[in-house]
């Protein structure tokens, strides 16, 4: 069963808080992890603001390591038009509906992983399998 990590997941590998080991346990328990070309963005702008230069600099190091064995939607056009619906339809936040679009670009026979309540409310309605919250 493929996996669709949104940031919210992804980061927690990097950035310990209460959920942490959930997600490393659940991106370390399927064998393929996919995500947004967009999450390249979002996890490092993050890692910038919430951590340590040094530390930063590290996590940045093992997120790059662990991006090459993901599987990566690409953000193209037809990405974007199904993201736009998806806002339509839900009401999402812009970067959420992008996440929701890249993962429907694969089908909904996947698992969507998720650590943001609003984000697995939308994936469920979507017809998303929801696992983190």
């Amino acid at each position: 069963m493929t996996l669709y990590a949104d940031t919210s997941a992804v980061l927690k590998r990097y950035v310990d808080d209460a959920d942490s080991d959930r997600a490393v346990e659940l991106l370390a328990g399927d064998p393929e992890v996919v995500t947004g070309r967009h999450t390249v963005v979002e996890v490092r702008r993050n890692l910038a603001r919430v951590l340590a230069p040094a530390d930063a600099t590290d996590a940045r190091a093992a997120f790059a390591e662990d991006l090459g064995a993901m599987s990566i939607v690409e953000l193209d056009a037809a990405t974007c038009e199904l993201a736009a619906t998806v806002a339509e339809q839900t009401g999402v936040r812009t970067l959420d509906a992008m996440h929701l679009g890249a993962a429907l670009r694969l089908g909904t026979a996947m698992t969507f992983l998720t650590f943001d309540v609003r984000q697995a409310h939308a994936a469920r309605a979507l017809g998303f399998s929801v696992a983190g919250v």
